[in-house]
């Protein structure tokens, strides 16, 4: 068992605020930080979404554990507050690396010696910016899929000078907050996950931006021919299209350059984000469910 009792989750968006939920409801004090109150009055919605999701889909929650995790939830845009009593950090802050180098900087001076450093991103190495923490042997990446509350996969991957006490806190931690962990041997963009399920949404992203075929017609040829419950853009409409369009921009093939541009503009900066806003490049009710068939 872990010392760990309270936990830092730094970012309130979509997976920010279910690494934070999940960890409360596992019994954690958790205090969730984002940029401006705003944000966080955003982040109280997501919550309060979350006890529907968990009261639908884990079976034998009740409201009264859903209560509990909310008591155990503070939020705040003081990043010192946010920080001071810490155990674990969990980052969530947006996947551009100088917003994350900047954030690790101020952290570095605010966080308590015992705190250990983590960070979620998708896309990133930890080792690209361990020099900002201040503190590198106790940081490494710790990993979720979207939906943990149902996909509860989390990846553990330390960089080559993250401490093993550290590694193995975290491998701990994620059993306690009631995930199934796996650790990773050495850095790998994307990790398991997202290794295997990025080439697949760049293929589909591509056959739909070279005007190959629709997204009704790539999900349904890759559903029916697979058995899989999703095609690869239900999957992106789930995972959040700021964060794909965001992470498509970043790329050097022009294809899917192309790709992000066209989500950011006609889709995401409309408030089409996918599943969270009830569409994205399809419809769905407010339980996630799809509803239609249509763009």
């Amino acid at each position: 068992m872990t010392n760990i009792k309270n936990v830092t989750v730094a970012g309130a968006g979509v997976l920010g605020t279910q690494i934070a939920y999940q960890s409360a409801f596992a019994g954690f004090n958790v205090t969730s930080w984002d940029i401006s109150d705003d944000a966080l009055e955003e982040a109280k919605k997501r919550f309060d979404r979350l006890d529907a999701n968990y009261l639908r889909d884990v079976e034998g929650t009740t409201e009264e554990d859903t209560k509990a995790a909310q008591s155990r939830l503070t939020l705040t845009s003081d990043l010192g507050e946010a920080v001071k009593d810490a155990d674990l950090i969990i980052e969530a802050v947006p996947e551009k690396l100088d917003i994350k180098k900047d954030f690790w900087g101020k952290v570095a001076k605010a966080a308590p010696e015992k705190t250990i450093f983590t960070t979620n991103t998708s896309t990133l190495l930890p080792s690209d910016f361990r020099d900002a923490t201040g503190r590198p042997e106790k940081f490494l990446a710790f990993h979720f899929a979207n939906r943990l509350w149902n996909f509860r996969i989390a990846e553990v991957m330390p960089h080559d000078g993250t401490d093993e006490e550290a590694t193995n806190t975290v491998f701990e931690y994620a059993k306690e907050m009631q995930m199934d962990p796996m650790r990773l041997k050495r850095e790998q963009p994307g990790y398991i996950l997202n290794s295997l399920l990025v080439p697949l949404l760049e293929a589909a992203q591509t056959l739909w931006i070279t005007d190959v075929a629709d997204p009704e017609d790539i999900d349904k040829n890759w559903k029916t021919a697979t058995g899989s419950p999703k095609g690869p853009f239900e999957s992106m409409d789930v995972i959040g299209l700021r964060t794909v369009s965001t992470i498509a921009l970043t790329k050097e093939n022009e294809n899917i350059k192309k790709f992000g541009e066209y989500v950011m503009e006609n889709m995401v900066e409309k408030g089409k984000v996918g599943v969270e806003s009830n569409e994205g490049f399809f419809r769905y009710d407010d339980d996630g469910n799809r509803i239609d068939d249509d763009k």
